[in-house]
């Protein structure tokens, strides 16, 4: 799978939707190899999106396609900084239900001093995790350039996303909870999407 991270700050978070759902309207049927978007913008205007697709190759496809190009073109002038881009193929999926019925989305950013050893934590416990926190609907983590990452976390809603974060976590889970924070390269970034827009092929 290859996912591309797009960021910057919008001028115009209504206008931004609608230019996305126009995207999912008109160029999503004709864009092969697209497996979906997840995207939103916090409180204080800052755009993020997380799309998907099963190769670099059908994700240069799109991009090189003159209808993607105008597309973009009008978009971006809705960026008042432009946008920056993160590409990957080293990305990491877990689901327990459906992400597309999440009400709730956190986009979490930072960097790593251990790659290798946050993938084989993330691929423990998952079972465990799942019980003790039914409303992660899933996790999607992009992991680029020397350690940086985003990672995108779904739950059913923001209200049981705060109530689940209040629980005593069992020693376990803390325990891979305590490693992976040792592995973390000073505080990530978080953008709570309150109102994400999140989009699959038909």
């Amino acid at each position: 799978m290859f996912v591309q991270v797009i960021q910057g700050k919008v001028t115009d978070a209504e206008q931004a939707h609608t230019a996305m759902d126009r995207w999912m309207e008109e160029l999503a049927p004709e864009a092969s190899g697209w497996l979906g978007t997840t995207a939103g913008v916090t409180a204080d205007g800052k755009f993020i999106a997380l799309a998907r697709f099963d190769s670099a190759d059908a994700a240069r496809r799109n991009s090189d396609s003159p209808a993607q190009d105008k597309w973009w073109h009008e978009f971006s002038s809705l960026l008042s900084d432009g946008a920056t881009f993160h590409d990957t193929e080293d990305v990491v999926l877990d689901t327990h239900g459906d992400p597309d019925a999440a009400g709730f989305v956190q986009v979490m950013q930072g960097a790593g001093s251990n790659p290798d050893r946050a993938r084989e934590l993330m691929g423990q416990h998952r079972d465990e995790w799942a019980a003790f926190r039914p409303e992660i609907l899933g996790s999607e983590v992009a992991m680029y350039g020397s350690g940086d990452y985003t990672m995108a976390m779904f739950f059913t809603s923001e209200a049981e996303a705060r109530e689940g974060e209040r629980k005593e976590v069992p020693p376990e889970l803390q325990a891979e909870m305590d490693e992976m924070n040792s592995l973390s390269s000073g505080q990530p970034a978080f953008y709570d999407l309150e109102h994400p827009w999140l989009y699959s092929p038909k």
